[in-house]
């Protein structure tokens, strides 16, 4: 809803240029189609500027309500104890409670509280501090177990192929001996692919 500004019925020549302006809205009122709003007077004459206008969101129609300086107060009060709601504190000491006043014993248990706060929150954090270094120890770990992993194929590997070379070598001088009574050597195709790699 926008703010509208209203021409009321002029009652003298002075008063035809007054003119009131919605400035502030509430919350809507029990009829959900009607709301409250506050409205200032744009010249200084005729109200005490403490004036509510009713108005009707499906016609623009409004009614203005006066209201008393002590109604208003309270509205302001309200408002302001709404918006900004005060903080109770419960056993509550004067600044002589920790020196052997009659009400040592609420200063105690409220010392005692503050303690076995302070203590949870730093065994919390030593907590907290604990299970992160755990986890950095242990995704180090798993990182350092990758690597050698990798490296460990990485061996294995280099072992095979030197294996297979040295059996081809030893197939290709089995092959050699009983062909030297002239005939042409002949090498195993096997041999030749491990080679190329």
């Amino acid at each position: 809803m926008s703010h509208t500004t209203l021409d009321p019925k002029p009652k003298t020549p002075n008063q035809t240029s007054h003119r009131l302006r919605l400035v502030a809205m509430s919350a809507p009122s029990r009829d959900n189609s009607m709301q409250l709003v506050a409205a200032s007077s744009s010249s200084g004459g005729g109200g005490t500027g403490k004036e509510l206008a009713l108005v009707d969101e499906g016609a623009a129609k409004a009614r203005k309500v006066l209201l008393r300086e002590d109604e208003e107060d309270l509205e302001v009060k309200l408002r302001r104890i709404m918006e900004h709601v005060p903080v109770r504190v419960s056993n509550t000491s004067g600044s002589s409670a920790g020196s052997g006043s009659g009400d040592f014993h609420q200063y105690r248990q409220m010392r005692r509280k503050e303690q076995d706060r302070v203590a949870r929150m730093d065994a919390d954090y030593q907590k907290r501090l604990e299970i992160a270094e755990f986890n950095l120890r242990r995704e180090e770990r798993l990182k350092a177990a990758e690597r050698t992993a990798k490296k460990r194929q990485k061996r294995q590997k280099k072992k095979d192929r030197r294996k297979d070379k040295k059996k081809s070598k030893l197939d290709t001088i089995t092959e050699e001996e009983p062909k030297k009574d002239g005939e042409p050597l002949v090498h195993s195709d096997d041999s030749s692919d491990d080679d190329d790699e």
